[in-house]
C-alpha cells in the first residue's frame, strides 16, 4: 500500500458501488486497491519520467543505470548541478537522446533556480501542480498526473490521455471502440471524488503494469 494515500478506501469503495457498479464488480474481482509504493522524491520521479518516455522497462532501467552509474552511483539521482555540468557527449554516451537531454537540462535549470514548488506540493491543488511542473520541457500533463496518482497519493486524477485507461473501459463497459479522451472523461465523470481508484482498476483489467 502507498504509505501516502491520503483517503479511506473504504468511502471510496462504497462510492464507486453506488455511482458505477461496473467498477463495483471489478473491485470485487480483482481485489484491493493496492498501487506500487512510491518513496522517491518528486524531483527524482521527474527525472526517471522523462528518461522512461517511449522506451520499454528493460531499456530504459539500462540506460538509468548506465547514466547514474557515470556520476558514481547506479542507485542515486543526479543532482541538477550534475545534470547542468553534463556534455551531449557524454550524455549520448549513456543512451539519451538528444531531445531527453534538452528536457532533463530544462528540469535541472528549473530545480536549480527553485522555479519548482517541489517542497510545497502538498499544500497544492492538482491543478496548481499540473501548471506548476509542466513548465519543464517534455514533463506533460500525463507524466504529472502520474506523480499525483502514485507519489503524492491524489484521490481524483482521471488520466484520459492514458491509452491504458481508456483500453480498461472499452473492456469494462463491452464497447466495440476504445472512447476518445473526450468520452473517457465523460465516462469517469461520475467517479469523483476517487477517480484515481476507479482509473487504476481500468488499468489492472488489462492485465498491465500501472505506468512507472
Amino acid at each position: 500500500m502507498n504509505k501516502k494515500l491520503t483517503f479511506s478506501l473504504a468511502h471510496a469503495y462504497r462510492h464507486l458501488r453506488k455511482v458505477d457498479p461496473v467498477v463495483g464488480r471489478l473491485i470485487d474481482k480483482i481485489g484491493p486497491f493496492t498501487p506500487r509504493p512510491d518513496n522517491g522524491d518528486p524531483y527524482e520521479r521527474m527525472v526517471r519520467s522523462i528518461l522512461y518516455q517511449q522506451l520499454a522497462g528493460a531499456a530504459a532501467s539500462a540506460i538509468q543505470r548506465k547514466w547514474f552509474g557515470f556520476y558514481g552511483d547506479q542507485t542515486a539521482t543526479p543532482t541538477p548541478a550534475q545534470i547542468l555540468k553534463t556534455t551531449d557527449e557524454q550524455f549520448r554516451s549513456c543512451g539519451i537522446s538528444r531531445q531527453k537531454i534538452g528536457y532533463l537540462r530544462d528540469l535541472a535549470v528549473h530545480a536549480s533556480e527553485n522555479r519548482l514548488p517541489l517542497d510545497n506540493l502538498n499544500q497544492m491543488t492538482d491543478r496548481q501542480i499540473i501548471d506548476a511542473l509542466t513548465q519543464v520541457k517534455g514533463f506533460g500533463e500525463w507524466s504529472v498526473q502520474m506523480l499525483l496518482m502514485f507519489h503524492l497519493g491524489r484521490p481524483d486524477i482521471l488520466p484520459v490521455d492514458d491509452l491504458g485507461v481508456r483500453n480498461g473501459m472499452k473492456l469494462a463497459y463491452n464497447f466495440k471502440q476504445t472512447p476518445t479522451p473526450k468520452q473517457a472523461k465523460q465516462i469517469g465523470s461520475k467517479w469523483s471524488p476517487y477517480a484515481t481508484v476507479a482509473s487504476w482498476y481500468m488499468w489492472q483489467i488489462l492485465d498491465t503494469k500501472t505506468p512507472k
